[in-house]
């Protein structure tokens, strides 16, 4: 069989298939196995095609459906291969149809003298009247055949699947649905005058000529709110079910003592006082502790909000009731930090800590393990080391785990596996990157939340300012005033080393370059290809003050705490996210003088990356930063599946759909108390092979 090569059919314009997977695993990529991942695969849009509209009448821009004689039809040379024109007309004009690219049978369809419908959107040609670049064409039409009653849905396709097969598909998927019980009951979506379901998906599979288009495309239709309706309602009875799992687990209850208590006399040594945010959230801590079921809460606060000192009292209340604890941080630059600062407030309460991460020496390492084993270390800190093999905790009774959307829900839990009595320990989560009240609501459920909402007195905003990196020397100008004034300064690249594929200044060029033009300064060099011990270094150099300038990947985006330093040059912020962007500023500000965070950027901008600068300089407030973060990004990004442990909203848009949320948290909890075999298969229904992820 004679092929025409890959280069000619390009020239001209024809497409030509090659050899596809089997169908079923092409469908299994779009999700499609089941009827009702067939009813649930909605369309993008839809297209008129209940009407035809004259060809004079035309409006360029504008979708519509025409019909016509083709009177003409030929191929065209053009600098950029061979074009099909053909020219269609009915009684008021005429209308060109353009393909540039064609399959073999195009050409057939358009035959001199066919009649033919066809849909796109017209535009001016060249010359002068109408064109429509490849418009979808029917078949040539007979006489009296009717026009559709309905919209024509379009959905989103995969790899040699076709609109006409799918649409057939998912129709016979809306037929076996005939028999099919609405899941919810009507007393639930009457009072918010929804739909029923089989009545809410044919709707969306096939609206009417008359449907409110704008509607139907922003997702605020009735029959769109109510498959919104019951996707949150699966999701509230998943986690409500997940949380009373948990309830059934046992754990020690770590309560006070009758006297020698550790609490008070901590407390009273802190060369700072509690705020009453600090002490609120203690008091929820020491509640949930002192429960015979595991403690799942996770404590929000901005950056310098406190919250280290919040679970030091944690892991003391463990520790006064005869447990161990364990906190585990995301880097070992964080994991160190916490140890020398939890160990400088322990140690004179006669609390010994144990270190142990993945890069300690062989000899280091056991005697570590050796006393993590024993109890003879009441508190182990460390990175992810803690939750590999080999480690065993004599006693556990609190996990901490800070900056817990750093690891995913196994690495979380991992702490919190079951101890040799069958109990399982306490499991407290830090976070510095607040979670809207919404995406807390429909992920979270299952989870405590507690917010540290309030500064350390004496603390300054951060100022901050854009800068075009073409000004950047007069940010170097900066640096060194600032550095003149005694104070120190972090300056932070995206890369370590050279990229070919972008153009931006890494870490070791820039830091030699601030070298060359600031010799009489001393700049350190920081990321996370370095040894540990070189790390370690760098940082304790910076720490004391013997570094002025450190250059920096993100590497210090969470934890390091200098409090002399007050100035923070980012390069290239348009490509970190808001949420690194506000980490790093924190790293700043925390001395209680002036401070200002610089953020270099190239004009170069992307939209969403001018919005996130123009976001962080609007606002320090990190519940803010997150809400807005959550718009942009939508929550599977916002969260990841693997932090969540959750499958994420297909339908839902959370900050739109915010009362819809709070209706089905009541639902779901109707559901449950008056329906509960019901309830539990609709949720299994809806999440279908996503359930593995909830039982991370």
């Amino acid at each position: 069989m004679n092929q025409v090569p890959r280069t000619a059919a390009k020239a001209s314009g024809v497409i030509r298939s090659g050899k596809l997977a089997p169908l079923s695993e092409r469908l299994k990529k779009l999700g499609l196995v089941t009827d009702w991942d067939f009813i649930l695969h909605l369309p993008l849009r839809y297209e008129d095609e209940t009407k035809i509209d004259p060809i004079g009448m035309l409006i360029p821009g504008e979708p519509v459906q025409v019909q016509g004689e083709v009177v003409r039809s030929q191929m065209t040379a053009t600098p950029w291969g061979q074009q099909l024109i053909a020219l269609l007309k009915d009684e008021t004009g005429i209308l060109a149809l353009r393909f540039i690219h064609y399959f073999p049978g195009t050409q057939a369809q358009l035959r001199p003298g066919s009649v033919v419908r066809v849909y796109g959107e017209p535009r001016p040609a060249f010359g002068g009247g109408l064109e429509m670049i490849h418009p979808k064409i029917r078949q040539p039409v007979a006489s009296g055949v009717t026009l559709p009653k309905a919209l024509t849905p379009v959905y989103p396709l995969g790899e040699g699947i076709q609109q006409k097969w799918l649409r057939k598909r998912i129709a016979r998927a809306l037929l076996d649905m005939q028999g099919m019980e609405d899941p919810i009951p009507a007393s639930l979506t009457e009072a918010l005058h929804l739909p029923g379901l089989r009545a809410a998906v044919e709707y969306l599979h096939n609206p009417p000529p008359d449907a409110d288009s704008e509607a139907l495309l922003n997702r605020t239709d009735p029959h769109w709110q109510r498959l919104k309706f019951d996707e949150l309602i699966a999701q509230q009875i998943t986690l409500r079910e997940m949380r009373a799992l948990a309830r059934k687990e046992r754990a020690e209850a770590l309560r006070a003592p009758s006297s020698g208590g550790l609490i008070a006399p901590f407390i009273g040594a802190l060369p700072f006082q509690l705020t009453k945010a600090q002490m609120r959230v203690w008091r929820e801590i020491e509640r949930d502790l002192a429960e015979p079921h595991p403690m799942h809460r996770l404590v929000q606060g901005d950056v310098g909000s406190g919250k280290t000192v919040v679970a030091a009292l944690a892991a003391l209340r463990a520790i006064e009731a005869g447990k161990q604890a364990a906190l585990m941080a995301p880097t070992e630059i964080l994991a160190e930090q916490h140890f020398q600062k939890i160990v400088s407030w322990l140690e004179p309460l006669g609390i010994r800590t144990a270190w142990l991460t993945g890069r300690q020496k062989a000899a280091e390492r056991e005697a570590s393990l050796e006393s993590i084993r024993s109890g003879a270390a009441m508190l182990a800190v460390g990175t992810h080391a803690l939750i590999q093999e080999g480690v065993t905790f004599h006693d556990l009774g609190l996990a901490i785990v800070d900056e817990q959307h750093r690891f995913g829900v196994a690495q979380r839990l991992g702490l919190a596996r079951a101890m040799k009595n069958g109990l399982k320990p306490h499991l407290l989560m830090l976070s510095a990157t607040p979670i809207p009240r919404t995406l807390a609501m429909s992920y979270l459920a299952d989870i405590d939340v507690s917010i540290i909402d309030e500064l350390p007195p004496g603390r300054t905003p951060v100022e901050t300012k854009l800068v075009r990196m073409d000004r950047k020397d007069a940010v170097v100008g900066v640096l060194r005033h600032t550095v003149g004034e005694g104070h120190q300064v972090y300056w932070v690249c995206p890369l370590i080393d050279e990229s070919e594929a972008l153009d931006l200044t890494p870490a070791v060029r820039c830091a030699e370059e601030l070298r060359a033009r600031l010799p009489d300064l001393k700049i350190g060099l920081l990321h996370g290809g370095m040894p540990a011990a070189e790390k370690e270094a760098v940082m304790d150099d910076f720490s004391a003050g013997r570094v002025q300038v450190l250059v920096s990947t993100t590497v210090i985006e969470v934890g390091v705490d200098v409090p002399n330093a007050t100035l923070m040059v980012i390069e290239h912020a348009e490509r970190f996210g808001l949420a690194q962007l506000h980490q790093l500023r924190g790293r700043v500000g925390r001395g209680g003088g002036r401070s200002a965070c610089v953020l270099l950027f190239d004009e170069r901008l992307s939209d969403i990356g001018r919005e996130r600068l123009k976001i962080i300089r609007e606002t320090t407030d990190g519940f803010e930063i997150a809400r807005r973060d959550l718009q942009l990004r939508g929550p599977g990004e916002f969260l990841g599946e693997q932090q969540s442990g959750m499958p994420m909203l297909r339908f839902c848009d959370l900050e739109k759909d915010a009362e819809l949320v709070e209706k089905a948290r009541e639902a779901a909890d109707e559901m449950l108390r008056e329906h509960h075999d019901l309830a539990i298969k609709h949720a299994s229904r809806w999440f279908q092979g996503k359930a593995e992820l909830l039982t991370a």
